[in-house]
């Protein structure tokens, strides 16, 4: 398994400290036989890790650090996950608009690259700063057509991502009950794959979680969330057609 693959699987697992130490270690073996693509990925990683941590500037300094590795190294592939680091900061510093222009290069820069599943992952993202502008309508077209790519190609490490896009929906329409299901089945299906949300998407849901409990009460909220931990995606959303 390669470097990239376990400092993944390990941030997706929630193993933070082991990622800084990893992360650590690439950066010195790469830098001292000059392998560029190695020094991003790790400084990526490191900017990744700050902003689970809540320092978004200091992410923000890592992944423009890594950035500028990858536009001295010439391959454009390298930059994708520094400029997506870059605008999930802006989307996190509430700056939506920026953000939303930041996901807007990252998804030209991905469909030149011919990366169709991470083209979904950004249109994923760009829809969080529609919602995020009150432009709902836009919002929901650009999530269902994101999760209906997920379940036709069968990318199912992103269908908690879907879940959590529902639960913002929900919440953003004030159904405050379908919203706490989704909670339920997002947290049921990123269980499932043993993993954790990436920062960006944690900060959602737990957003979508507190309003929830606000609007229901405690107890109803339970109750509607354990109902949606057993559901998987595909019932959850055919229940709301």
């Amino acid at each position: 398994m390669s470097f990239s693959e376990r400092v993944r699987a390990a941030f997706r697992r929630g193993e933070t400290d082991a990622v800084v130490r990893m992360s650590l270690a690439e950066i010195d073996r790469a830098q001292a036989v000059g392998d560029l693509a190695g020094v991003v990925e790790a400084r990526y990683a490191l900017a990744r890790v700050a902003i689970r941590g809540g320092d978004l500037p200091g992410g923000a300094a890592r992944a423009q650090e890594a950035l500028e590795v990858a536009v001295r190294s010439g391959d454009r592939a390298l930059e994708e996950r520094p400029r997506h680091v870059l605008a999930a900061v802006a989307r996190m510093s509430g700056d939506l608009a920026r953000a939303r222009e930041l996901y807007r290069e990252s998804i030209a820069l991905n469909e030149a690259l011919d990366q169709p599943k991470t083209v979904n992952s950004e249109y994923h993202n760009l829809a969080f700063c529609e919602l995020g502008l009150g432009n709902v309508e836009q919002a929901r077209a650009l999530f269902a057509a994101g999760r209906e790519r997920v379940f036709a190609h069968g990318w199912d490490d992103f269908v908690p991502y879907v879940c959590v896009a529902g639960a913002a929906l929900a919440s953003a329409e004030g159904d405050h009950g379908r919203a706490a299901r989704m909670v339920g089945t997002a947290d049921s299906a990123f269980a499932e794959l043993g993993q954790v949300p990436d920062p960006d998407d944690a900060a959602d849901l737990d957003a979508v979680r507190v309003a929830a409990i606000e609007a229901l009460g405690a107890a109803d909220f339970a109750a509607r969330y354990e109902h949606g931990r057993e559901l998987d995606a595909r019932t959850a959303f055919a229940a709301q057609a």
